[in-house]
């Protein structure tokens, strides 16, 4: 049976699953069971990606010391860039175990890792005798340096610890300003059973389906974690979007609910909109994170942050935390889709809000 879904029921679906409809969860640890993965990214011109993440979902009650107080009890570990349960390393220790995987590229990293293997002792040993370190004070012995195009060129210590992190062998311990912290896995994780490998990346496909509520089956991916599904779920097509999708049937079975949203102000980052052509075919929705572009390039602004309204992405505001002067400042409110009152009205308390949670005060400009 393919299921036959309007944009909307589609959007409602996506919206639910991500916990952004108008019953807000009141716990942390529930909703990043739920999401799965939060990023890691401290861009902090509003709030670094994963408090607002957690705000967005969990409203003032969330504060960034319990955040922190999970990831020390490693209730969360960070994994490749995310934020992840602690239960879940059950779901990645059998990869860890086969690195690097199939392929002509993980043949070549699997030769780099090899001729380097006196660096990657030297770093084991460094971090055993003194443990927690950032990567600048890790030493460089690599016999052979990697080689890209890109920025990472000649950055072998930090290319080898992320490669020793995939091998299960490093794990991120915490945090020193914007530098990870490196020390030994088996200190940071926590002890557990390893599925096996397809069991394993079975489960991930239908948790990563519940989480997005409805993806692709197949799809451009991005590093650390794939945004495709595969054939877990039911298949469905959706009115106006081209091609076939994969749907979690628990959301399926909420259609029929009525649907109650609410106005949230969204991360860049966040699961949502980070998929930018899952976002387009389902929001219809023009936005790009800015943050990169030369200034006189922005159309919305550094950080600006997706306005959800209901099941409908409706605008972006350009706000910018300013600490030293005790202000959140906003810029603009971007309206893509012309507004009531009533919904400028709660874009303007969520703006309120989110100043309030910050403990700044809001400058308009």
């Amino acid at each position: 049976m393919v299921h036959e879904l309007s944009r909307r029921d589609a959007r409602r679906i996506a919206v639910r699953a991500q916990l952004l409809d108008a019953e807000r969860p009141t716990d942390l640890l529930e909703v990043a069971r739920r999401l799965t993965i939060v990023q890691v990214d401290l861009t902090a011109a509003v709030a670094p990606s994963a408090d607002l993440v957690f705000w967005s979902r969990l409203g003032t009650a969330y504060s960034p010391d319990d955040l922190d107080d999970a990831v020390a009890a490693q209730r969360l570990v960070e994994l490749q860039g995310y934020l992840r349960p602690g239960e879940d390393l059950a779901l990645f220790r059998a990869a860890m175990a086969t690195w690097p995987g199939e392929g002509s590229y993980a043949e070549s990293l699997a030769v780099w890792v090899e001729d380097n293997k006196g660096c990657r002792l030297d770093i084991l040993e460094t971090l055993r005798a003194d443990g927690p370190l950032p990567v600048r004070d890790l030493p460089d012995t690599c016999d052979r340096p990697w080689r890209s195009s890109g920025w990472n060129n000649n950055r072998n210590v930090r290319m080898l610890v992320e490669i020793m992190e995939a091998r299960g062998e490093v794990a991120v311990a915490g945090r020193e300003g914007r530098d990870r912290l490196w020390d030994l896995a088996e200190r940071i994780y926590p002890d557990g059973p390893a599925l096996p490998l397809e069991e394993a990346q079975a489960v991930r496909r239908e948790r990563r389906l519940q989480a997005l509520g409805i993806a692709r089956a197949k799809t451009t991916e991005t590093p650390g974690e794939p945004n495709s599904v595969g054939e877990i779920g039911e298949e469905a097509v959706i009115e106006g979007v081209r091609g076939r999708w994969r749907v979690d049937p628990g959301q399926l079975d909420r259609l029929s609910e009525p649907f109650r949203g609410r106005t949230v102000l969204l991360s860049p980052l966040d699961r949502l909109v980070f998929d930018r052509k899952r976002m387009v075919d389902l929001f219809a929705f023009d936005y790009q994170l800015e943050m990169y572009k030369p200034a006189a390039k922005r159309r919305w602004g550094y950080f600006a942050l997706p306005i959800l309204r209901g099941d409908a992405l409706v605008g972006k505001v350009d706000a910018t935390a300013d600490h030293e002067r005790g202000v959140l400042r906003v810029d603009a409110v971007h309206d893509d889709v012309g507004l009531s009152r009533t919904a400028l009205g709660e874009v303007d308390r969520e703006i309120a809000a989110l100043g309030a949670w910050l403990g700044l005060a809001e400058s308009r400009t």
